[in-house]
């Protein structure tokens, strides 16, 4: 019997000092909990409040990386509109029947989808209140843009159709923002580079004979791409001028801001045949890079 109450005597010492044990690890274990948990909630207020300081040092308006620091460089590309609605987005093919208009329905509501926020000033950021009409001579104020009234671009309106019925269509270029970018024109003959051409050449320098405020232009030329393609192409106008005037520039991001635009109309352009196109801008701080499509853009047209 004593044997007994002893092995059970120390069996419960043993048992008892068991679960001090686990007291002592569970304690500790808690401890170490708390620190951890603490150490992770200063981190995160520390890396938040640091976050919130950081977004309070940036101008939502103003990028911090600008012009060549930036990804999208200092070169703006141009674009043309209307653009094929079509799933592969290389497609630069504009198409349609002449005599359908079904078909060529098709590319005058996308540009009235795309024109309207130029239509209706309201649809603007700030509903058009700072919109100015600026000229050469009348140059935006601070928060002001520019109006650009494609209402009056006759033939070149929603109201005609673009000309898209009469088989002597419309093609709405545009010239890419880019924050800070301020052309620096041709505005002297000897600058003319080689592959200007002459018809811009001449008009530049007629222009500058009778008011040369309006040489602060970056010039747009429209040519096929080959010499038949300029036979096929034949005569365009560009509305409401051959450009985009200088008063756009530079991109300041100003609420409500629209870029520039211009029109053109292609006069009797052959039908029945694909006429490859390429417009330029021309500064002498723009480039020209088909791969990259800076400066130039390419579309093809074919009205059957």
């Amino acid at each position: 019997m004593p044997g007994f109450l002893l092995n059970y005597f120390f069996t419960i010492l043993r048992q008892t000092r068991y679960l001090e044990g686990l007291d002592q690890v569970g304690a500790v274990s808690a401890k170490i909990g708390t620190y951890y948990l603490t150490f992770y909630l200063v981190l995160a207020s520390l890396f938040g409040i640091m976050l919130w300081i950081f977004y309070h040092t940036l101008d939502p308006r103003v990028p911090r990386w600008q012009l060549t620091e930036s990804l999208i460089g200092q070169d703006p590309g141009l674009g043309f509109r209307p653009m094929p609605n079509d799933s592969d987005t290389k497609s630069t093919l504009i198409w349609y029947q002449g005599k359908s208009r079904q078909s060529y329905e098709l590319w005058t509501k996308s540009l009235e989808e795309y024109l309207e926020v130029y239509r209706k000033p309201g649809l603007t950021p700030g509903r058009g209140q700072n919109i100015y009409n600026c000229d050469y001579d009348r140059p935006p104020g601070k928060g002001q843009v520019c109006d650009v009234d494609v209402k009056n671009w006759f033939p070149c309106t929603a109201e005609n159709s673009f000309n898209y019925h009469q088989s002597s269509p419309c093609v709405f270029i545009k010239l890419n923002k880019i924050y800070g970018w301020q052309p620096d024109y041709y505005n002297e003959t000897e600058d003319f580079p080689d592959n200007m051409p002459e018809e811009l050449k001449n008009h530049i320098v007629h222009l500058k004979y009778n008011n040369p405020e309006l040489v602060k232009t970056v010039w747009v030329s429209c040519e096929g791409e080959s010499p038949i393609d300029r036979e096929n192409m034949g005569e365009v106008n560009y509305i409401p001028r051959q450009g985009f005037p200088g008063y756009f520039y530079p991109y300041m991001n100003t609420e409500g801001y629209l870029s520039p635009l211009m029109a053109v109309h292609f006069k009797r352009p052959k039908t029945g045949v694909i006429i490859n196109i390429e417009c330029r801008a021309w500064a002498k701080n723009l480039i020209h890079d088909r791969k990259e499509r800076i400066g130039i853009v390419h579309f093809e047209l074919l009205i059957d």
